[in-house]
């Protein structure tokens, strides 16, 4: 089994940045595909990011590409989550997550933190 726990989230305004962090324990990261998920108020947990085993690929969904950037550090057991022009909608709690399969679906990971929250101000 891996334990997560996520820090970072806080409050930002809007077209600030803020960056997550990722630690894990347990078991080494590198076994794992590592993604973010957030879930806003009275919504589903969404899709966010993903990273596979070494880093080498990563996939976003549409509203983060080119303002999120995953990234991780299997030597350090941490995994990040650097998110600029913040905007209102995505405030959300965020959750990182440990899975072996490199995809977007929530079924497909194993693991949760207990998140994180990020509030953007407008």
């Amino acid at each position: 089994q891996v334990q997560l726990v996520e820090s970072g989230g806080g409050l930002v305004q809007a077209g600030g940045s803020l960056r997550l962090s990722c630690a894990a324990s347990g078991r080494p990261l590198s076994s794992y595909v590592m993604g973010w998920f957030r879930q806003a108020p009275g919504k589903e947990r969404d899709f966010v990011a993903a990273i596979n085993w070494n880093g080498g690929r990563t996939m976003y969904e549409d509203s983060a590409k080119g303002r999120f950037t995953i990234s991780r550090d299997n030597a350090e057991n941490m995994v990040y989550l650097q998110m600029n022009s913040l905007k209102p909608v995505d405030t959300a709690v965020y959750y990182c997550a440990a899975g072996s399969y490199y995809l977007q679906g929530s079924t497909s990971y194993d693991y949760w933190g207990q998140g994180t929250q990020v509030t953007v101000s407008s």
